[in-house]
């Protein structure tokens, strides 16, 4: 494979790494947040009306951002009805296929990331809650999220590709 795709996959890997491993702490961020919540309204009568919706956004960046992550690791559900019989040529070639429909829902979703993005931003979007926080934060949370996605799938692709030729994208050959 050529020099540049081997560095845009290492790059992209090492990047969604070091993000999915720092957002995996978001979860302890969550249940404090939820904790001092219960807290509040039990032992002191005095319930958040925020508490519930920052826990939702701690949880939509967390899935959003982790998305990457979870593909890199493999850690996504795969069927394996026929799957584990294959040749791990075949497994590459339909990886392959899968992704570049993958691709396509993913440059949907960030199209419309986008364009929902520029929306809360140009007017002030605001959830519709008592509390009311702007929901642009999230939204742009969310769309770069997408973006770690697309990139992953990409690098997923060079990987699957390199597998069906029989090689590593480090040049190895497999066995």
């Amino acid at each position: 494979m050529p020099r540049i795709i081997t560095l845009y996959v290492r790059w992209v890997d090492a990047f969604n790494r070091v993000v999915g491993r720092i957002v995996m702490f978001l979860i302890f961020v969550m249940i404090g947040v939820l904790l001092y919540a219960s807290v509040a309204r039990t032992a002191f009568n005095s319930p958040l009306i925020w508490s519930i919706e920052v826990s939702q956004f701690m949880m939509a960046a967390y899935y959003m951002l982790g998305g990457a992550y979870a593909m890199q690791m493999g850690a996504h559900v795969r069927m394996d009805l026929f799957y584990s019989r294959w040749s791990d040529r075949t497994r590459a070639i339909v990886d392959a296929l899968t992704i570049v429909l993958l691709l396509v829902f993913l440059g949907a979703l960030f199209a419309g990331g986008i364009s929902s993005t520029e929306y809360a931003l140009r007017y002030g979007e605001k959830s519709y809650t008592s509390w009311a926080p702007p929901l642009a934060p999230i939204k742009i949370t969310m769309t770069f999220g997408v973006l770690l996605m697309l990139l992953q799938s990409v690098s997923t692709l060079f990987k699957d590709i390199a597998r069906a030729r029989g090689v590593m994208l480090e040049g190895e050959r497999l066995e």
